[in-house]
């Protein structure tokens, strides 16, 4: 994979996905600058998770003879080993893949980050700067006593960190979130994304994929609402994050509340 450190951290042009006979994105135009702390906002089957597999390459867009509709990083093809070392990817689906992986403690789930894969691989050696860089990574998390503990014992806030760290190992430019507190209890989730905000300040773009207000941390600055496979709106969060804005993308009335950097939604009281 070779990418053009200037381009578009992701780029979609008209990109088109199909699953079947049914259309779950149509023809989306959408282009996220390195350094622009970006969050995928919409209700469940808005498209947002095939957004997601689009950018990591689980699913692939409707071809087409002319340019081509995804480009990560300037590339138009890649590999999954490329793509993790520059894109970190942090998703529930990874989450339960890992923790069903028997036997499989914390330090080893972040070396496996190195190989896009869920256990060692039995052909390969495991490097002494490997193993450190594992524990450099769950260290920066206060996250070294997990390098020990078995995955399948650990609460869902500590396997997030094991994630974070898990997609540190590589540097990468950017993290590819999708409704990563979900299953997070309040104090986890507040860990988890004051987490999100010192990677942010750190140089580390986020593209943060959830329905939860509540996650677009201060450092976020752009909102992409999506609707029925499209998208509604895009801009700022004071601009996008409206009750109008929002009551048209859910189809019902929404109530927008923000209390110094917090946000939150609701459905709008009748008769209120």
């Amino acid at each position: 994979m070779t990418t053009d450190a200037s381009a578009p951290l992701i780029e979609l042009d008209r990109a088109t996905v199909m699953r079947g006979l049914d259309i779950v994105l149509r023809d989306v135009s959408l282009r996220i600058e390195a350094g622009q702390h970006t969050a995928i906002l919409g209700p469940n089957g808005c498209g947002k998770s095939t957004f997601v597999k689009l950018i990591n390459r689980e699913l692939y867009p409707v071809a087409r003879r002319e340019s081509p509709p995804v480009r990560v990083l300037g590339a138009a093809r890649w590999d999954v080993f490329s793509l993790r070392a520059q894109l970190g990817l942090i998703s529930n689906d990874l989450h339960r893949d890992l923790v069903a992986a028997p036997d499989l403690h914390g330090e080893d789930a972040v070396v496996c980050g190195f190989f896009a894969s869920q256990r060692i691989p039995d052909h390969l050696e495991v490097e002494a700067w490997q193993r450190e860089a594992a524990r450099d990574a769950l260290a920066q998390l206060d996250a070294s006593h997990l390098a020990t503990r078995r995955l399948d014992t650990l609460s869902s806030g500590e396997m997030r960190r094991v994630l974070i760290a898990r997609a540190l190992v590589h540097q990468p430019r950017a993290l590819l979130l999708d409704e990563p507190t979900t299953g997070l209890d309040v104090v986890a989730r507040q860990r988890f994304l004051d987490t999100l905000g010192r990677l942010a300040r750190r140089g580390i773009t986020l593209v943060l994929v959830t329905h939860h207000l509540e996650e677009v941390i201060p450092e976020i600055d752009r909102v992409v609402l999506l609707r029925d496979g499209g998208v509604l709106a895009d801009g700022t969060p004071a601009g996008v994050l409206t009750p109008d804005t929002l009551s048209a993308q859910y189809g019902v009335p929404m109530q927008v509340e923000r209390r110094g950097d917090a946000w939150a939604l609701a459905v709008a009281q009748q008769g209120a």
